[in-house]
C-alpha cells in the first residue's frame, strides 16, 4: 500500500490515488484573493462528495444504493458550484462520500459513521476498531474542518465580513414519509441572518419553505454550523433544498439563480 504524504503522519487510509478530502471552488482568502464584489459568503457543502477511499472497496453497498441519497446530499455539487460561480465567491466542499464518514456530525455521534442508512446497512461500517474511525476522522474529516475554519479566520483577521452558508439537500422520502417542504432554513442561535432569507424564499410564488424541517439545526446533530458560525458569533445560513427538485441541470440553474439573488439581498438587509 503506498501512503500519501500528509503533513503529520504517513496516511493510513488514503493512498496517492485517492482524491484530496477537500475540494475548493472560487476566490479564497487563504489565496490572497478577496470575494468578488465585497460579498461576505463562505459557502460549504458537508455532503457533496461520493468518492470512496480505495481501500474501502464499494464498502459491501450495491452501485444502486451508493447513488442514493445516503450516499451524498443528491444535486448540491452542481447547484453548490453554479451558486459559487455567480456569487463570485468561495465554495469547500467534502469530497467524500457520507458512508465514509458524515462531515456534519461530531466524531463518536452515533451517526458520524452509519451502520445503516435509510434501511441499508453498510458492511464496511459494522466492526470498525477505534484505530480504523480515527483515521477517517485525520484524514477526512479534519482537513475539511481546518480548511473552513482557516478561511474564516483569514477573512476576520483581514476585517472582512463573513457569513457562513451550509448547503444540503433532502431526499423528498425519508423512512416511507413523503414531505411537502420545497426548501427548509436551519436555525438555532443567532438566527437572524438565515430568518431572512426564509421570509424572502417564503414571499417567492409558490414556494413551501420550511423552518426547521425537514430537520431541526442542534449542537448535538449538526457540526458545521454550531461550530464555525454559532462558535464564533458568526450570522449563518443553513439550508437544505428537497433533491428532486435540484436532480436536474435545470433545477440546479434555477436553484443556484433564485440563492444568488436572495443571500445579497438578505445581507443588505441584515447589515443595514
Amino acid at each position: 500500500m503506498h501512503h500519501a504524504a500528509l503533513a503529520q503522519e504517513p496516511s493510513r487510509l488514503l493512498t496517492p490515488a485517492d482524491p484530496s478530502p477537500v475540494i475548493q471552488f472560487g476566490p479564497s482568502a487563504l489565496d490572497g484573493v478577496a470575494t468578488a464584489g465585497g460579498l461576505p459568503f463562505v459557502l460549504v457543502s458537508d455532503h457533496a462528495g461520493q468518492a470512496i477511499p480505495v481501500a474501502l472497496g464499494d464498502m459491501g453497498v450495491s452501485a444502486q444504493d451508493r447513488a442514493r441519497h445516503i450516499a451524498c446530499d443528491l444535486g448540491m455539487a452542481e447547484t453548490g458550484r453554479l451558486l459559487a460561480e455567480k456569487l463570485g465567491c468561495v465554495l469547500i466542499e467534502q469530497a467524500y462520500s457520507r458512508l465514509v464518514i458524515d462531515c456534519n456530525r461530531a466524531p463518536g455521534h452515533p451517526t458520524s459513521i452509519v451502520r445503516e442508512s435509510d434501511g441499508t446497512p453498510v458492511p464496511a461500517n459494522a466492526d470498525l476498531s477505534a484505530d480504523a474511525e480515527g483515521w477517517r476522522v485525520e484524514e477526512i474529516f479534519l482537513p475539511y474542518h481546518q480548511k473552513i475554519r482557516g478561511e474564516i479566520s483569514t477573512r476576520l483577521e483581514a476585517g472582512l465580513p463573513v457569513v457562513l452558508v451550509s448547503l444540503h439537500s433532502f431526499a423528498d422520502c425519508m423512512n416511507g414519509q413523503a414531505r411537502p417542504w420545497h426548501t427548509g432554513v436551519l436555525h438555532n442561535r443567532n438566527p437572524a441572518f438565515g430568518l431572512r432569507v426564509r421570509d424572502l424564499l417564503a414571499a417567492e410564488d409558490g414556494l413551501v419553505v420550511g423552518s426547521n424541517e425537514p430537520y431541526a439545526l442542534t449542537d448535538v446533530n449538526d457540526y458545521t454550523v454550531p461550530v464555525h458560525a454559532e462558535g464564533r458569533g458568526l450570522p449563518y445560513l443553513e439550508i437544505e433544498i428537497r433533491q428532486d427538485l435540484i436532480a436536474t441541470p435545470v433545477g440546479q440553474a434555477e436553484w443556484a439563480a433564485r440563492l444568488a439573488r436572495v443571500l445579497p439581498q438578505a445581507w443588505e438587509e441584515y447589515r443595514h
